[in-house]
């Protein structure tokens, strides 16, 4: 009977740690996937790559080698965009490497970026670094991502804990018929706006750093609990909120059962084509 139990244990062990593994191949824990299909997309944004990260905290348990396999690992993704989620490092020192190696994955729609709440004391510092290595950050503020014949629009809240209008953003501006990925560092900002983005893509949460088999987590750093904790969910209205469990640690230096990830989105568009115009048959002499 005792033996039994003591199989029992080591399985439950076995069981636990494998939930809880990280892949060194790519510097973090996972690459977590997603499909997202709206019928805003446009055509020629249909199969469109999107890659999200945040919250790095570099280098707190994102050790350089680890950045090293991150930037690797992004390139061989080949995302048609990166965006970046806020809370970036842990020392000043760290930016401009931090910085430096994201901008070498060089997707061909670029790199966009808000800040996040531990940007705070060091803004212009990230500010300034951003746009030495080419990395567009948007502070309440919208940029155009054009195709072929429609385009999307990426919103970037500056700080997401206030009620910041998605409306009244300067830039290319919002339209309700055109879709809209909005960048917010916290989850939160999804359910408190009014208005309907296509997608909001944020972290801040940490998916909680630490949790027991996913059904217990201390610490969640959101007001709505497990609601928007990690992964994909709905606000009231309806738009889908993508919370990332993050690259590196906050506070403490540990990640139990909460791998760190990379996100990968594609975007798959419903929309119907426009139907052609049928050209009249020619008369016969």
């Amino acid at each position: 009977m005792k033996r039994k139990r003591i199989i029992t244990f080591l399985a439950a062990a076995m069981l636990l740690l494998s939930s809880c593994a990280s892949l060194s191949s790519s510097g973090v824990g996972r690459t977590k996937h997603y499909t997202i299909e709206n019928s805003k997309i446009p055509a020629d944004f249909d199969n469109y790559s999107i890659a999200f990260i945040s919250d790095t905290h570099y280098p707190s348990l994102f050790s350089e080698k680890r950045l090293r396999k991150l930037v690797s690992h992004i390139k061989e993704i080949n995302p048609n965009i990166l965006l970046l989620g806020g809370d970036y490092v842990t020392s000043n020192d760290s930016i401009d490497a931090l910085f430096s190696a994201l901008s070498a994955t060089a997707p061909d729609d670029g790199i966009y970026a808000v800040l996040g709440n531990h940007e705070r004391s060091n803004s212009h510092l990230i500010a300034e670094s951003m746009k030495r290595h080419g990395i567009c950050l948007l502070r309440d503020s919208c940029a155009n991502i054009p195709g072929k014949e429609s385009n999307i629009i990426i919103a970037g809240i500056e700080d997401s804990f206030k009620n910041a209008a998605i409306e009244s953003l300067p830039g290319k501006g919002y339209n309700p018929d055109e879709f809209m990925i909005v960048l917010a560092h916290t989850p939160d900002y999804a359910e408190r706006t009014s208005a309907t983005a296509g997608i909001v893509l944020s972290g801040h949460t940490h998916g909680g750093q630490v949790s027991l088999l996913g059904l217990y987590t201390p610490v969640k750093n959101t007001i709505y609990g497990r609601r928007f904790l990690r992964g994909e969910n709905r606000t009231t209205n309806g738009t889908t909120v993508i919370t990332t469990n993050g690259i590196g640690t906050s506070r403490k230096k540990i990640r139990f059962c909460v791998p760190s990830e990379i996100v990968v989105i594609t975007l798959k568009s419903t929309r119907q084509a426009k139907p052609s115009k049928l050209q009249p048959p020619s008369k016969e002499n």
